[in-house]
């Protein structure tokens, strides 16, 4: 359709045609699919080895968060992400506050109820605190977008622009409509195929001013759980996808020029297989971590409340003094005493201060998850 920038130049936008409820997919589609479909029990089943998997979603979330945000040109290193105290944002530089935003956001997406219509108010939520505080946080945040967004080059005309998503208005908001109906009551089809599909339509649509890869990427997780494929969200699908950002983009991109869901599907689900499987590859090594850290403990004599410290540590691996009192409710003088025990049995080093109080680390949980 035919549309006219602020600066005056003319071109044409895209509107995708509503999502259909059956796609004819080729062999090696449907093999890719399969494997990334075994992969994504197998990452569920690592899960299932921990008497609370939940508490390696704090790193996976954040590993998530790091990733996500390089793809949309947001970079804080890894580990920055992981010591970084969400609690004390203030001292916080704008690139890690903004990626401690999408944790923000993956939270609340995680805390609805699966069984949850999504919503545009919902999605608009998610939208609105992605940006909070952040240079995306325009006038229009938190509901569709009320400008022409053009992908391509920084700067480029409307005329040269890579790809053009449909201008605001009624048939912006009417496919965004469309594709949350498609969401609520899927097809018949594997929840990979069905989480493909959702992505590519999202992207196309590009319903907010910013942030929309980011959310697109946690729709995937979100639908995944959703589908009963996964039941923690342990699964951090943004590292392959930004080592192949040219691939990714130009995949996305010649689904809208052709029609071949084929293409587009396998190559997503190749991704996700290689995402859940290094995940499923983590999750076990801090599984046994965790095992070998109890044993170290107790072999140095140790008990109680340092034993608990080291198990969490494959979810918490930078901690102060602060946090682990209130983890294992000691005193202040308490949590000092097992810091320092897990500090004479090398499982915990100090790292740096925080304002006033000493930073931790856990080195044999961060080889893993930064590896």
């Amino acid at each position: 359709m035919p549309v006219l920038a602020p600066d005056g130049s003319g071109g044409r936008a895209f509107l995708p045609d509503p999502l259909p409820r059956d796609v004819t997919l080729s062999t090696a589609t449907w093999t890719a699919v399969n494997e990334a479909t075994a992969a994504l029990a197998r990452l569920d089943g690592a899960a299932r080895q921990l008497p609370d998997a939940s508490l390696l979603r704090h790193p996976a979330v954040r590993r998530e968060a790091q990733s996500t945000s390089a793809l949309e040109g947001t970079y804080a290193p890894l580990p920055e992400v992981l010591a970084a105290d969400a609690d004390d944002r203030a001292h916080l530089g704008s690139e890690l506050f903004e990626v401690l935003n999408f944790e923000d956001v993956a939270e609340l997406a995680f805390s609805w109820p699966e069984e949850r219509r999504l919503t545009l108010a919902m999605l608009g939520e998610l939208q609105r605190t992605l940006v909070q505080g952040t240079s995306g946080a325009l006038p229009d945040a938190g509901g569709l977008r009320d400008r022409l967004v053009m992908i391509g080059a920084r700067g480029a005309r409307l005329d040269s622009a890579r790809f053009v998503p449909p201008p605001p208005g009624d048939q912006l908001r009417s496919g965004v409509e469309a594709l949350l109906d498609w969401f609520n009551d899927p097809p018949s089809l594997p929840t990979v195929v069905q989480a493909a599909m959702t992505h590519y339509q999202f992207e196309s649509l590009h319903p907010y001013s910013d942030g929309n890869g980011r959310i697109g990427r946690l729709l995937v997780i979100v639908q995944l759980m959703r589908g009963a494929v996964i039941r923690e969200p342990l699964l951090v699908v943004s590292p392959w996808f930004e080592a192949r950002r040219p691939q990714y983009q130009d995949a996305l991109l010649e689904l809208s020029r052709s029609g071949d869901w084929s293409s587009w599907i396998g190559f997503f689900a190749e991704g996700i297989a290689a995402s859940a499987t290094e995940s499923g590859q983590k999750v076990e090594a801090l599984v046994a971590l965790q095992q070998e850290l109890r044993l170290r403990v107790r072999e140095g004599g140790k008990r109680g409340a340092t034993e608990r410290l080291a198990s969490d540590l494959i979810g918490l691996p930078y901690v102060d003094t602060t946090q682990v009192a209130e983890r294992c409710n000691l005193s202040r003088q308490g949590a000092a005493n097992t810091v320092r025990a897990l500090v004479d049995l090398g499982i915990l080093e100090a790292v740096g201060a925080v304002g006033r109080a000493t930073l931790y680390r856990a080195p044999d949980v961060t080889r893993i998850l930064e590896d």
